[in-house]
Order: C-alpha cells, then structure tokens, then sequence
C-alpha cells in the first residue's frame, strides 16, 4: 500500500494553495467544502478564485511563494505550470514535514486527492496510488451510479440516533442486528424516498421493538419496471432497489442482461406469463408477493416495460395494500416508448400526429369494448401491446370504421434488444406481419411510421454494447 487512506478533518485549518487557476479553483472547490481556512499565493486569479477572495471565501497572500508562508499550515497544494517552483513548495514542505501535493507530479505527492463519491456524511474515497487517476474515476462513476444519494440522509439520522441505540441496547450484538436490520429495512426505504421524518419515526418504532425483544423484521415490495429489453434503459432507482432484494419475482420480458443486476444472493422466481400459455396465474403471483413479505423478506417484483402500462402492477399493489404491507413503485421505461425510439419512429409529429394512445389487444373476457370509431381517426398514433394475435380484428376493424387502408404500420419485435426487428407495411396488411414477428411484439399504426426508413439507425445508435443493426422487413 503506497498510500495510507485517512479523512483529514479541515474545519478552520489553514491550507495554502500554490497558484490560481482553473486546477487551482478545483482544489480550492474541495478545500471549501472541507471547512478549510485556505490561502493561496498567486500571480494572478481565476474569475471563479476572484469572486471567492471577494466573498472572504479566501486569502490571497501576494503573488510569490515564499517558505516561511508554510510555517503554519496544515498541509499544501503546489497547482502551477512552473515546474520549477512545484518543486520548491515540495522541498521546502518537506523540510517542515508539511503535507505536500504538487498537481499531476505523483512523485512529488506526500498526500494525494482521491476520486470522492460524497453522500455526506458518508464518503467513499477511491484511489490508485497515483497510477491510474483516470481508472479511479472511472470506479467512482460506477460507484455514483450504485450509491443512493440517500444514504447521506441515512447517516445522517443513523447519527443523531446512536446514543439511544447504546442506552436502550445493552449487548454489541443487539445494536448491531439493530443496525442491520433498519439500514436494510423499512427505514431505509423511507430515507431513499426522502420522508426523514418518517424515516426517524420508523427508526423509533424498530428499536422499540428491539428493546422489547422483538427482532422481527417487517417486510415490503417494490414494484420495478424493467424498461422494454436493453439494460441501458433501466432507470438507476430501479438498478438500486434491485441491489438490495432479498427474492425477485419476475417475468418473461426481463432482459437476462438486467436480471444479472440482481444481488447475487437473491432469490430469483420466475412468474411470467406468455400468450396462450399462462404459467403463472395472476392470483399465485399476488399470494406469493404477500406471502413472501410477511416473511420480512424485501420483495422485488420485476416487470417489463413500465408495471403501471398494461403490467397490472396496480392490481398486485391492490393486493399489497389490502394486506397492509408497505410498498413503493419503480416506473420504467414503457415498450412503445422505448421500442419506437430504436426502431426510428417518433410516436407524436408535428406533420403527422398529434396525439398517441397506448391500447391492449388483451382485455378482460367482461371488459367494455373499444370506440373504434375514435381509434380510427387520422393523425393518431395508436401503440397495441399484446395485440399480434388479433391482427386481423384490428386492422378490420380500423379499416371498417374509416382508417385508410394503406396507413403505414410497424411490427416491432424484441424492441431495443439487439435481436430487435421492425416489419413495416401498410394496415391491410398487418395480419401478414404479425404472423411473420417473433415475440413479444408491437403494433404501431400511424403516418409516424413513414419515419422510421429516415431516421432508424440513428434511434439505435443508443445502444453501446455493439449491438447489430436492428433488421428491417417492409411489405408495402
């Protein structure tokens, strides 16, 4: 270990900063937000460093460096281009066993600056000793993405609570499951959720209960959607929530990709459905959400697309509620969203159409029928979930209650995957292209669908994992 990873504590401290310009300014930016007494030597300053000195953000010494400026200081920052003088802060801190940095010099580095992911008061520091800076903040780009901005608020709290967590909890142990079971638990969902008040209040209840001798955890369900196919698209609160999953219940339009992003210690069930071959009824999926979360267990339900869009996230919420359980809802990005903007097809146009509407060629047996009348209109988008196998109805349909025959369609298949296909052609003939689409499909049919032939390839260019050139099929 090159380097020994401490947290300086800066507050009211005098720090020197040798030079004033931008790399200057980003050093100073970290220093202020550290509480740092900073002074800095400089032939000049920045705009950004001039309206701090102004605001008595900062000192300004003079404009040369002078040894006896380092007598008092805690640590000091050499961030000039004069290699020269970089030098000299260094030796000259050395001799005074200051901390020293000398900007983008690792040898000349008795302290470095690490890649910082702050959620104060928590803070990750990522470092490579000097020798790959671009890796390390590579690392805490990942890291950004994976770490809640929560979990400051969680600190936070979890700080203000811990001398009452030791008065009423004698053992380590106990404070300790105490500790697990709220930064894992109800608390935390709270937090993530931006409800501190309640957050605290939830904390009052779980050590309550622990001080009774009551350690059981109470469980909950979030409801995720897992956007249409490519993982790219699922959002970074659905990739999060997924993270801490104790049992994920999912269905058949998760991408592999995205379920690779589950914790690998989680359960994983399978619930999906599939047309013409239900696997899992929707009453077994509700019972096993339930049943599930009255065992503590955190429970994920992973759907396709967005669970609120022909997903019946809403009724397994129903059932959530009913059974008292707490519950929160992950959107996702929705297939006709998604699918239509990789295969080029925007679902409003000023020229072609000025409203959309998303429709299922799946209904209950008992449900009211379409106003195919108004489905009918022209300068419409209509997006058809589920509708492949009533092609036929749909197109005669439309056709019958005053759609032109030749309204340009898209089948789009396996929408944003790399496998993805677009069938186009004209309504007439959208029978004969949903018969020739892989599964799972969606129809579109409006005059936006002309745009896909311009526009295509650059929706699909969204994806960065190489994937192919969707394949495009046009009938008309």
């Amino acid at each position: 270990m090159d380097y020994l990873p401490i947290f300086a504590d800066l507050k009211q401290r005098p720090v020197l900063v040798v030079g004033g310009g931008e790399v200057a300014a980003r050093k100073v930016e970290l220093l202020a937000r550290a509480g740092a007494e900073i002074r800095i030597v400089a032939q000049s300053l920045s705009p950004e460093l001039e309206q701090r000195r102004q605001s008595g953000g900062i000192n300004w010494l003079g404009q040369a460096f002078a040894p006896h400026q380092l007598d008092e200081v805690f640590l000091v920052i050499a961030a000039t281009d004069n290699a020269a003088l970089n030098a000299q802060v260094y030796a000259e801190a050395g001799k005074r066993r200051v901390l020293a940095n000398v900007v983008d010099d690792q040898p000349r580095c008795s302290f470095i600056f690490p890649s910082i992911v702050d959620r104060s008061p928590l803070v990750v520091a990522v470092s490579s000793g000097g020798k790959a800076p671009v890796l390390a903040r590579m690392l805490r780009e990942k890291l950004e993405a994976l770490l809640p901005a929560s979990l400051g608020t969680m600190a936070q709290l979890a700080g203000g609570f811990r001398t009452r967590v030791k008065q009423q909890l004698s053992s380590i142990g106990a404070r300790r499951r105490f500790w697990e079971k709220s930064l894992n638990g109800r608390f935390a969902t709270l937090a993530a959720n931006e409800q501190p008040q309640q957050a605290q209040q939830q904390l009052e209840q779980d050590l309550a209960a622990f001080a009774a001798g009551d350690e059981a955890t109470q469980g909950e369900i979030a409801l995720v959607g897992a956007g249409p196919g490519d993982v790219g698209l699922l959002t970074l609160r659905g990739l999060q929530v997924m993270q801490q999953a104790d049992v994920v219940l999912y269905d058949h339009l998760v991408s592999d990709q995205i379920l690779n992003l589950v914790r690998r210690d989680a359960e994983r069930i399978c619930v999906g459905k599939r047309a013409g071959a239900h696997l899992v009824i929707q009453e077994e999926t509700n019972r096993l959400l339930v049943e599930l979360a009255q065992q503590g267990k955190r429970v994920v339900r992973l759907k396709g697309g967005d669970p609120f869009i022909f997903g019946r996230g809403g009724e397994e919420l129903q059932v959530a509620a009913a059974a008292g359980i707490p519950f929160q809802v992950v959107p996702g990005v929705t297939a006709a969203a998604g699918a239509t903007a990789y295969a080029g097809i925007p679902l409003t146009h000023r020229d072609h159409a000025q409203s959309v509407t998303f429709i299922t060629g799946h209904c209950r047996p008992d449900g009211d029928g379409l106003d195919w009348a108004d489905l009918a209109r022209a300068r419409q988008t209509l997006a058809i979930y589920m509708g492949t196998m009533k092609a036929a109805d749909i197109s005669q349909r439309l056709i019958a209650h005053g759609r032109e025959a030749q309204t340009p369609v898209a089948v789009i298949s396996r929408g944003t995957r790399a496998d993805q296909q677009v069938l186009t052609g004209t309504l007439q003939q959208l029978e004969q292209l949903a018969q020739q689409a892989p599964l799972p499909a969606l129809l579109v049919i409006g005059e936006v669908v002309e745009l896909h032939h311009q526009i295509a390839w650059f929706g699909h260019q969204s994806q960065t994992d190489g994937a192919a050139r969707p394949a495009v099929v046009n009938l008309a």
